[in-house]
């Protein structure tokens, strides 16, 4: 059990000290109320965020070939300690320049586990949403997509059987890219819900002007996907069951017959 905070008085050695005209002054009552106040605010335990969490730098090296995972993977940076609660990500948030970070260069914010790599094994099956935000909004934009990760609405949003994985801000020429990462891009409801939940928390001035301005895709569909053979073959069997179990839906829709007048 925490023990209780002492409060801090000045010019006594304890509280029951004797106030004699021989011992020091005694402190105001309003300098015994702050003094109580920074106490307790020293013994504050943090808010601890449901899961830990990571932050990537992807500096994009300039020698890194095209297909070359292994080149990729090395260009990832884990910047910082862990982010264990609601104070480590402020304290991050609040002194990392967003505004200084390049074109073509990525942060990302992942769940401890994950990493921000389409064939890790862990986002192979995957997909992301990815927004386009005009570089004027994009740090506030950026910063609300985070705290929905960590705040777990994002994972509100989910079908069962998901997991967000993590959210990245990569920086282009005239705009931010902000994408979310999730782990089942087979499940419809996810992919809905997930854009809902940051459509709903938007302000006007933040909400994208068309749907033109977002797009969903899975891991796989990019081109420069390239898993190891193994991760291949997983891939491969889950898209003949997911095709086996298409045509044997068609197969069971019966055709009703057009009835003779």
């Amino acid at each position: 059990m925490a023990t209780r905070p002492s409060l801090f008085t000045r010019g006594l050695s304890s509280l029951s000290q004797s106030t004699d005209a021989n011992s020091p002054s005694v402190s105001s009552p309003a300098e015994q109320r702050d003094d109580a106040k920074r106490n307790f605010l020293k013994t504050m335990r943090p808010l601890p965020t449901q899961h830990y969490w990571n932050v990537y730098f992807d500096g994009q090296a300039k020698e890194q070939k095209p297909n070359d995972d292994s080149a990729y993977q090395v260009s990832l940076e884990q910047l910082g300690t862990q982010i264990e609660s609601v104070q480590d990500f402020w304290r991050y948030a609040n002194n990392t320049p967003v505004e200084q970070i390049k074109s073509k260069e990525s942060i990302y914010l992942f769940k401890s586990g994950f990493r921000p790599v389409w064939e890790d094994r862990r986002n192979v099956l995957g997909g992301s949403w990815s927004f386009r935000v005009p570089k004027s909004n994009g740090k506030e934009f950026w910063t609300r997509v985070q705290l929905l990760a960590i705040g777990e609405k994002l994972q509100e949003a989910l079908e069962e059987g998901d997991q967000i994985c993590g959210v990245g801000l990569s920086v282009r020429f005239n705009s931010h890219i902000v994408s979310i990462w999730h782990r089942d891009a087979s499940k419809q409801k996810s992919i809905d819900g997930i854009l809902q939940a940051v459509l709903d928390d938007l302000p006007p001035e933040l909400t994208p002007k068309s749907d033109e301005s977002y797009f969903y895709k899975k891991h796989s569909d990019h081109k420069e996907f390239n898993p190891p053979p193994e991760l291949k073959a997983v891939l491969d069997s889950r898209k003949k069951a997911q095709e086996a179990a298409a045509a044997q839906e068609n197969a069971n829709v019966t055709v009703t017959p057009a009835v003779a007048e």
